[in-house]
C-alpha cells in the first residue's frame, strides 16, 4: 500500500482504505442577533452623570453618563461604561479607577 496519503484504517484488523479525493464539507451558519444586554436605545436614560474631560483629543464634551456592570468574576473590579452628551463617544474601562 501507498505511504504518505491520508487513509482509514481498521484498529481490529489489517484493512486500510486510502483516501484519493479530498473530504471537505463546510456549514454555513446564520448568525444569531445580538441582544443589547444593557437595555437598548433607552439604556443611557436613567445613567448616573458626571463632569469629566473625554478623552478623545478633539471633543470638548465635559458632561458623561456612566454605569458599572459586574461582567468578570467577582474578585474582578467592575467594568465602567461612559457616553459623552456632546458627541455621543463611548467607551468602556476595566479595572481599579
Amino acid at each position: 500500500m501507498e505511504t504518505g496519503g491520508n487513509r482509514l484504517e481498521c484498529r481490529t484488523c489489517p484493512y486500510e482504505h486510502p483516501i484519493e479525493t479530498t473530504i471537505f464539507s463546510r456549514k454555513n451558519f446564520p448568525r444569531k442577533e445580538k441582544d443589547d444586554v444593557f437595555g437598548g436605545p433607552g439604556a443611557w436614560d436613567n445613567a448616573q452623570k458626571q463632569l469629566v474631560q473625554c478623552p478623545a483629543s478633539n471633543c470638548d464634551g465635559s458632561e458623561a453618563a456612566f454605569f458599572q456592570v459586574q461582567i468578570r468574576s467577582a474578585d474582578e473590579p467592575m467594568t465602567l461604561f461612559y457616553k459623552v452628551f456632546l458627541t455621543g463617544f463611548e467607551a468602556k474601562r476595566a479595572g481599579k479607577y
